[in-house]
């Protein structure tokens, strides 16, 4: 049984020559090999996360979190401070014309 296949082909692009790349043969990959590669990918994953990631601890969470929402909260009045600051001039502006 052949998966994905088209009686076309795939055309070689000029910039592509040789710079080996291959071209997709889809006939050639069979429906459970690639369903192995992901099973792997996945299995990989979760080793990475559990054995290799090093995941902060909850009191270091709670400080940088607030520390992104202190930094957040001074960015926004400057921002609203320099837009209010600008409003009132140009309104300032257009009215002595």
């Amino acid at each position: 049984m052949i998966y994905g296949c088209s009686s076309i082909g795939r055309v070689v692009v000029s910039k592509t020559i040789g710079w080996e790349f291959e071209s997709l043969h889809p006939c050639n990959e069979k429906p459970f090999r690639s369903m192995q590669k992901l099973n792997k990918n996945i299995a990989e994953s979760v080793d990475e996360m559990k054995n290799k990631v090093t995941w902060p601890s909850y009191k270091s969470l709670q400080n940088s979190s607030i520390l992104v929402l202190v930094a957040s909260l001074i960015f926004a009045l400057l921002i609203g401070l320099m837009d209010t600051a600008f409003k009132n001039s140009l309104e300032w502006f257009y009215q002595s014309l």
